[in-house]
């Protein structure tokens, strides 16, 4: 079976949404999750979002803290874009119905992680994760542009490797057409074709014995972008949380 659509989606997690969201007033989208559209990471996320959205911090005070706690090996260029980007993309949240707590005069009770210089944590409870992933959940589903595949198991990425033509490693005109899907439920394979392709699967917890990730992270995204031969980078950063707690019967491992 061949399905088409303008943009294909991996992951269904704040990435994914939040980009289907962006997208779908224009164009016919297709999220493809492996498991129910709310087995994520980001529903079990707890602490919060960083963002530069009180009078008295900055964007530079952020950019600074942020360059300073990567010790130097941080790409300068994206730490300035995603910080700047950062507000514009709480507003997009709030105006999907995101909820953040707020302190009793009316503005949001901030919080100050290890790291930052000023208070800029949004949070809701200890369940911000949560409160996203269900809010942006509900309005994918009601989005008519948007059609979401759940049970549906990523395998391969489409390139001109599948039509013939020799594509080697970080080749500069590596092209993507789409994807070969698993259909779990069905146990057949199907191809996903579209003029855009993002892949928002997540992290890779599941390959070591103990994580804080849910059973779905396992890196797929990283693993299909390598078998097409595209570029990946940054894959000895991994943050190991030091306050889990260590339960060989308990998967995954209790976030303390």
């Amino acid at each position: 079976m061949k399905r088409y659509f303008d943009v294909l989606i991996i992951g269904s997690g704040i990435a994914g949404l939040s980009s289907a969201l962006q997208i779908a007033d224009k164009r016919k989208v297709a999220i493809i999750a492996k498991e129910e559209i709310n087995n994520t990471n980001t529903l079990h996320a707890q602490g919060g979002v960083a963002t530069v959205i009180d009078k008295i911090d900055s964007y530079e005070k952020h950019i600074q803290d942020t360059l300073i706690a990567g010790d130097g090996l941080c790409n300068k260029e994206i730490v300035e874009m995603v910080i700047s980007e950062g507000p514009n993309q709480i507003r997009s949240l709030l105006k999907w119905g995101v909820r953040f707590d707020k302190k009793k005069d009316g503005n949001f009770d901030l919080g100050k992680e290890g790291g930052h210089s000023k208070h800029r944590i949004l949070h809701y409870q200890d369940h911000t994760g949560a409160e996203i992933q269900k809010v942006l959940t509900e309005k994918v589903k009601k989005h008519p542009n948007i059609t979401i595949f759940e049970k549906y198991f990523a395998i391969d990425i489409i390139t001109q490797h599948h039509l013939g033509v020799l594509v080697k490693r970080c080749f500069d005109n590596i092209e993507a057409f789409g994807a070969y899907v698993l259909n779990i439920k069905e146990n057949t394979i199907e191809t996903f074709l579209a003029n855009k392709i993002i892949l928002a699967t997540g992290g890779i917890g599941n390959i070591y014995e103990t994580t804080t990730n849910p059973e779905i992270a396992t890196g797929d995204g990283i693993a299909m972008v390598y078998r097409a031969k595209g570029l990946i980078e940054g894959m000895e950063f991994v943050q190991f949380h030091p306050t889990a707690l260590f339960n060989p019967n308990e998967k995954p491992a209790f976030l303390i």
